[in-house]
């Protein structure tokens, strides 16, 4: 009897132990800190997704440590923008990725996107620029399956490709939160209520971080500014904050002295205020072209490199944008 009691403990322990296995959340995966941060929202109360790049690093050229290549091998559900903002995560997915539901957030239903600019400076509210927001049918899974290498060459900007920087979008970021808590409830049923509330609070959230944002930004609003590179634009046209234009086509590449040379004629013919470096870069070009002007220079971070990963990691990040901003066109 008593070995019969102790045989149907063990089977009972067991059996629990299955179910709690079986009910554990996904492994999540994000590739940079915004997307992460839209996860941990969405997520929260259920698990913490883990992301991929470094604070500091840039996604446009990267190298996994064999601690992030484990981590893309266990995941369950893998959130990136695409190949063209991360170029390093493209051979990592086909090799590592291979069992995990990939999402290709650029490529989702609902994702409005933006064609980068053509050359050194800008225009302010170009009305002309196509939109591209998917009205096509495009699923919320993107495997690699085909053979075709994703890798694109970031010296240059082809005619028409469109802009990666997707989530400086607040609409753009709901859309991504919407598509999250449909794909992890999917994998994860007992958990999907909760992920489509938790989406539909992160979506109501950010209607009192945009109407904060428009206060900071209200009295500097119309003063001329430089961004580093061409990765504002989501931001520039969701709080009518246009830049003037970019010191780098691409971040990587440094630009030559005439790219330098339009940038101080644009600083002085338009009395430029601020020029802004990243803080996952070099900032002596910055200090190149301020040379001679009256421009301050501040540090924009379309990564959020010291914003933790949370549930308020977006709302912050749109926040600390919009501050440097106003601190650095400030009187």
């Amino acid at each position: 009897m008593r070995r019969s009691a102790l045989l149907g403990t063990v089977f009972l322990a067991s059996a629990a132990l299955g179910v709690a296995e079986a009910e554990q959340p996904p492994a999540v995966v994000a590739s940079i800190l915004p997307i992460g941060s839209i996860a941990a929202a969405v997520m929260d109360g259920v698990a913490q997704p883990t992301v991929l790049l470094e604070p500091g690093a840039s996604p446009h050229a990267y190298s996994l440590r064999p601690s992030q290549a484990q981590a893309l091998n266990d995941a369950d559900v893998i959130f990136w923008v695409g190949p063209d903002m991360e170029a390093f995560l493209t051979r990592p997915l086909d090799a590592l990725g291979g069992d995990a539901r990939q999402v290709e957030l650029a490529s989702l239903d609902g994702i409005e996107l933006l064609p980068f600019r053509e050359g050194a400076l800008f225009e302010a509210h170009d009305d002309d620029h196509p939109h591209d927001d998917h009205d096509d049918d495009h699923g919320h899974d993107h495997g690699h399956d085909d053979d075709h290498d994703h890798g694109h060459d970031h010296d240059d900007h082809a005619d028409g490709e469109m802009d990666g920087h997707i989530w400086l979008s607040p609409a753009n970021a709901r859309a991504i939160a919407d598509a999250m808590a449909a794909t992890l409830g999917e994998i994860d049923a007992v958990n999907a209520e909760r992920y489509t509330a938790n989406a539909e609070r992160f979506a109501g959230s950010l209607d009192a971080v945009e109407s904060e944002i428009a206060t900071i930004l209200e009295p500097v609003r119309g003063r001329p500014f430089i961004v580093f590179h061409d990765a504002y634009r989501y931001f520039e046209e969701a709080f009518d904050m246009p830049a003037a234009g970019a010191i780098h086509l691409s971040p990587e590449v440094p630009p030559g002295a005439a790219r330098v040379a339009e940038i101080q004629a644009r600083i002085g013919e338009l009395d430029v205020a601020c020029v802004f470096a990243e803080p996952q870069f070099q900032p002596r070009v910055v200090q190149t072209v301020l040379e001679g002007s009256k421009a301050e220079s501040g540090v924009l971070d379309p990564l959020g490199t010291e914003i933790a990963l949370g549930p308020d990691g977006y709302p912050a990040l749109l926040l600390s944008l919009a501050r440097s901003v106003a601190d650095c066109l400030g009187d």
